[in-house]
């Protein structure tokens, strides 16, 4: 059976998100290994067994292709932020945070020092906007997270964005750590140090750390 004009439009427009999504994912894979400088969009063509004039049709520039994987690096956490088990646990949206930030340190690294490239040469302004704005909601949802348990007296009680600020100073830190080729000697259970690190993010900012002793009932 033939199919009519609407089947064939939909399949295409399933190809086509089929085809943009193998593109970033090669792209990415590339970045990581060589690093974004090195990578061409020949060699991206190349990965995904693609030509070259095929990937335009899909992105202008390689710096399109940054922010298209930063945008969805923001929504994936826009997602998990809405996520019924997490949504409703504020320690568990505690600890996704954490996670979905510090389980790819490299990725986590690229895409910090991407953005800083990208606002330096001022390049497709509208879609940093967005990625600004996703972020924007991002933090808007950590916020009544960390208000929440201030009010509930877990954290201390100073300004949501002493909490987040020290939260993103903890994360770059740790990523970068993790990343540094000095301490991959050190580090010799990677897993049990991310274990590790994962419970004093979780705890950071908790109420009593700063000199004071915490009452039991306060304990997480």
């Amino acid at each position: 059976m033939a199919e009519s004009a609407v089947e064939k439009q939909a399949r295409r427009v399933r190809e086509f998100r089929q085809r943009e999504q193998r593109i970033l994912d090669a792209a990415l894979a590339l970045f990581l290994e060589l690093g974004e400088d090195k990578v061409t969009v020949e060699m991206i063509a190349d990965a995904v067994s693609i030509g070259k004039g095929t990937i335009y049709k899909h992105f202008s520039t390689k710096s399109e292709i940054y922010l298209r994987l930063m945008l969805d690096y923001e929504r994936e956490m826009a997602d998990l932020f809405q996520l019924p088990q997490i949504a409703e646990d504020k320690e568990a949206l505690s600890r996704a945070y954490f996670e979905f930030r510090m389980q790819e340190p490299a990725k986590y690294l690229l895409f910090n020092r991407l953005e800083e490239k990208l606002v330096k040469a001022n390049v497709i302004p509208e879609m940093m906007e967005d990625l600004h704005r996703f972020r924007a909601k991002n933090l808007e949802s950590l916020s009544s997270l960390i208000t929440a348990r201030i009010d509930e007296g877990h954290l201390e009680a100073v300004p949501p964005y002493f909490h987040y600020c020290a939260s993103w100073a903890f994360v770059h830190g740790a990523a970068v750590l993790y990343q540094s080729e000095f301490f991959q000697d050190i580090i010799q259970d990677k897993e049990e140090f991310f274990r590790f690190m994962m419970d004093i993010g979780v705890r950071l900012g908790n109420r009593g750390k700063r000199g004071k002793k915490r009452p039991e009932s306060d304990s997480l």
